[in-house]
Order: structure tokens, then C-alpha cells, then sequence
């Protein structure tokens, strides 16, 4: 491994002795210092070619350490380490141009591989150093400390400071999160203050929708009574949120790309071409590949969008976040229906992390709505997770033998089967198609083709 000066600033001295031993061992030239403002004299005295740095310290933390060598420019990598990591500190952290963001503890294999990382790109040491500008409200907040929700804030981070024509992807289950994801990389970008426009592609038929994303002028359609400015032009340099893109129609599909490959639109019934400077941020709870090879989405379109992928975890998937949430949306709805219920229950909290969320967050948030109402003491108890403890036993299912003939009985069993099935599915993911059948494992279409079969009615 190729020698380099390495400084290492954190106020835990068992931190200290741990990274000297190993940087010893592998022929490294250490320095050290307890705090931000130590770490900078030796910035200023030994140009080290390398920084871990931790977030909480005394005199002057980890960030504000990592902002002041900015506006020294000073451009060496910093590796950012922390045990008490939140989505604010990963953002700024990655916003102010960290090379990495680690939460600890750190295993000797990882300190390696990331040293080896920056001698393959310290040839090109420059950084980002755009400031965070926005706070988070309690409405928008991204809730989780998870390594995969980490990973998340890290490229919220480094999306926000590309330029809007950086397109985003969003892929994940109905309740993620999607949404908040896209106003945080608005949030943090440099036109925080331009509008944030989300569009559900499944809210509209095609010729509304149409007209709610392009405008119209006057006399362009029957009922155009007057001129409309769409969405695309209401955004200005702020960001366009396309939820459910996998369900916009063949024609929608192809006037978007025109607009994404032209970055220009025309009015509904106008030909004067106006300029398209948003960002896009696009999200979808379906696999959009398989939606290509089946026909139903455009290729072209797919890698148009796809420039930049964030994958959001389903919940079941980072349960280690849930008591953090559970405690997050306690505090929220404490404040919305006037309660003051001090904490939950190790029993309840137990059964909340069991299971498995097909609604992921937004089902949690739900279920912690509901537990406060229900709570008149001061102890959010398992009385008040009904749902949670319901779902832990499987609902009974009659097989009833209709005939001695075996096709027969069979050929009807499935037929209850698959009613008894879809609704239960529908009635989870409050009637969304989409969600119902994702979560079957199932294509829209085929999930459609039993809801017709057995018509089974949305509304109820």
C-alpha cells in the first residue's frame, strides 16, 4: 500500500489508539488531535494526504472542522466517522464535500479499503463545498440510522449540488418514502427557494393530465376557457416529482422524454417552444425493466430518467430503525391530539419490531396514529396495536368440499382462494392496485385481470 500523511481527529482516545496500531502496521504516517481546531494547525503545518474525522468534538466538531478547511481550501479527502449519525449531519456532511461518511465502529478491513479508495482518486482531490441552506420540517423529515438509510442521505447529498438536469430515479415500495426523498434533494440544492411540483401519473386520465403538466392556451380544447400554465413552467429551476412514472401512458411517456432530451415544451395548442430548466426526480414502486421487456415503458425513457438511482428500503428491511421511528411519529401525533403520553412499552415495541409492514413507514405512522388516539394513560401499550397483534396469526380459511369429485373441489377452492386473496391484498393497501400487487408478487396486470374475474369492487 502506498505511504501517505494520515490525520486522525477524534476526542475518543481507544479511537485514536485503534487507528495508530493499524496505520502503524500498514507503514502510514499518523497524526492525531482531540479536536477541529488542533486538526486544522496540523492541516495548516502537514498538508496530510488523508482526514478521518469524527462529528462530535469538543471546541469545534466534526463539521464545522469540515467547513473551515473548505473556506481554507483546503482539498485533501475527509472521511467523516461517527457513532451518532443523523440525516441532517449525513447531508451537510456530503454536501460540504466529504470523500466518505462512515458510522462506526469501523472494522480494519473498512479503514483499508477506504484508504485504498482515496489513493485511486487522489488525483483528483476536488471538492464540493456548497453550504446546507435548509432546515427539515417535522412534515418532510426522512426519520432512520440505519447503514441503508445512510447510504440514502449520502446521495441526497451529493445529488443535491449536480445541476438540474441531473435526473433522479426513485425505486421503492408504496410508503418508503419516495416523496420525502425528493423534497430533500430539493431541499438542499441551490434552488431550494423554487418551487417543489409533485404530479401523481395515476391522480388524472391521460388528457388532464397531459394539460396539468404542459398548460394550455385558450380555445385549445373544449371547456380551455382561458390559458393555463402547467406544471413543467410553474416549477421554474426548482424540481418536478413524478409519483407512480410506471403508469403514465405511451403518449405521456413519449412527450416527457422529448421534453427531458429538449429541455423545451410547447403549450396545448400553442407551437412557441418555452424553455424546461427543473429538475426531474421520477419514483415508482414497480420494476420498471420487467414494464419494458412486457412493452408497457419505454426503454429510451428508462435511461433518460435513470441517471442518478436511489433505492429506498422497505422497512422490514431496517427494523433496527423502527423504535426510532415509533418514538418520532409518538411525539408528532402527541402534538396533534393534544396527548402526553410519556413512552411505549418494551412488550409493545417488541411487537411493532415483529412486524413485517407491508405499508412500510407510512403503515407504522398509521398504527402509531391510532395507538395514540386509542391511549388514555401515560404508556403507549400492546392494547392499542390490534392490527400488529392480529396480523401475527394467519386468518382462517374454510375449504369446503363441494363435491367428491377432486377437480371439481379443487377448481372451486382456488376460485375462493384467489377472491379471498385479492381482497385482503386491496384492503391492506387501501384499494391501490399497484401496491396489492407488488406486494403479491405479481404483475398490475394480472393482478387486475383476477379483480375483474372475480369483480370485486374497489369501494368496498
Amino acid at each position: 500500500m502506498q505511504q501517505m500523511k494520515i490525520l486522525i481527529v477524534d476526542d475518543d482516545e481507544k479511537i485514536l489508539y485503534a487507528f495508530r496500531e493499524v496505520l502503524r502496521k500498514d507503514d502510514q504516517i499518523c497524526f492525531e488531535s482531540k479536536n477541529g481546531l488542533e486538526a486544522l494547525d496540523i492541516i495548516e503545518k502537514e498538508s496530510p494526504d488523508l482526514v478521518f474525522m469524527d462529528i462530535t468534538m469538543p471546541k469545534c466538531d466534526g463539521l464545522e472542522t469540515l467547513k473551515k478547511m473548505q473556506e481554507k481550501k483546503y482539498n485533501m479527502p475527509v472521511i467523516i466517522i461517527t457513532g451518532q449519525g443523523t440525516m441532517q449531519t449525513a447531508i451537510m456532511a456530503m454536501k460540504l464535500g466529504a470523500f466518505q461518511y462512515l458510522m462506526k465502529p469501523l472494522s480494519v478491513n473498512t479503514i483499508r479499503d477506504e484508504i485504498k479508495k482515496v489513493q485511486v482518486s487522489i488525483k483528483s482531490p476536488d471538492m464540493n463545498s456548497i453550504e446546507l441552506r435548509t432546515d427539515f420540517t417535522d412534515r418532510h423529515q426522512l426519520v432512520g440510522n440505519s447503514a441503508s438509510m445512510h447510504e440514502v442521505y449520502k446521495l441526497i447529498g451529493s445529488v443535491s449540488t449536480t445541476p438540474n438536469p441531473t435526473s433522479v430515479l426513485l425505486i421503492g415500495e408504496t410508503g418508503t418514502g419516495k416523496e420525502l426523498v425528493a423534497r430533500a434533494i430539493h431541499n438542499n440544492s441551490e434552488f431550494a427557494h423554487e418551487p417543489f411540483i409533485a404530479v401523481n401519473c395515476t391522480a388524472l386520465p391521460e388528457t388532464l393530465l397531459e394539460s396539468e403538466l404542459f398548460g394550455h392556451e385558450r380555445g385549445a380544447f373544449t371547456g380551455a376557457l382561458e390559458r393555463k400554465i402547467g406544471k413543467f413552467e410553474q416549477a421554474g429551476h426548482g424540481t418536478i416529482f413524478l409519483d407512480e412514472i410506471g403508469d403514465l401512458t405511451p403518449e405521456l411517456q413519449q412527450k416527457l422524454l422529448r421534453v427531458l432530451q429538449e429541455r423545451e415544451m410547447e403549450r396545448l395548442g400553442d407551437t412557441k417552444l418555452i424553455p424546461v430548466e427543473a429538475r426531474f426526480i421520477a419514483a415508482t414502486n414497480q420494476d420498471l425493466k420487467k414494464l419494458i421487456k412486457e412493452g408497457y415503458f419505454r426503454e429510451d425513457l428508462y435511461y433518460r430518467l435513470n441517471v442518478v438511482k436511489i433505492k429506498l428500503p422497505p422497512l422490514k428491511e431496517r427494523k433496527d430503525d423502527i423504535p426510532l421511528l415509533a418514538n418520532f411519529f409518538l411525539k408528532r401525533y402527541n402534538l396533534r391530539l393534544k396527548k402526553n403520553i410519556s413512552g411505549i412499552s418494551n412488550k409493545a415495541l417488541s411487537l411493532l419490531q415483529m412486524y413485517d409492514y407491508p405499508g412500510n413507514v407510512r403503515e407504522l405512522e398509521n398504527l402509531i396514529e391510532r395507538a395514540v388516539m386509542l391511549t388514555s394513560g401515560n404508556l403507549l401499550l400492546t392494547d392499542a396495536l390490534g392490527e400488529v397483534q392480529r396480523e401475527k396469526s394467519p386468518i382462517p380459511l374454510q375449504l369446503p368440499l363441494i363435491s367428491s369429485d377432486f377437480a371439481e373441489s379443487r377448481d372451486y377452492i382456488q376460485q375462493v382462494f384467489e377472491k379471498q386473496f385479492v381482497r385482503e391484498q386491496l384492503k391492506r393497501h387501501d384499494g391501490n392496485i399497484s401496491a396489492a400487487a407488488k406486494a403479491s408478487n405479481m404483475s398490475r396486470q394480472n393482478f387486475h385481470r383476477l379483480i375483474e374475474k372475480h369483480k370485486i369492487k374497489l369501494k368496498d
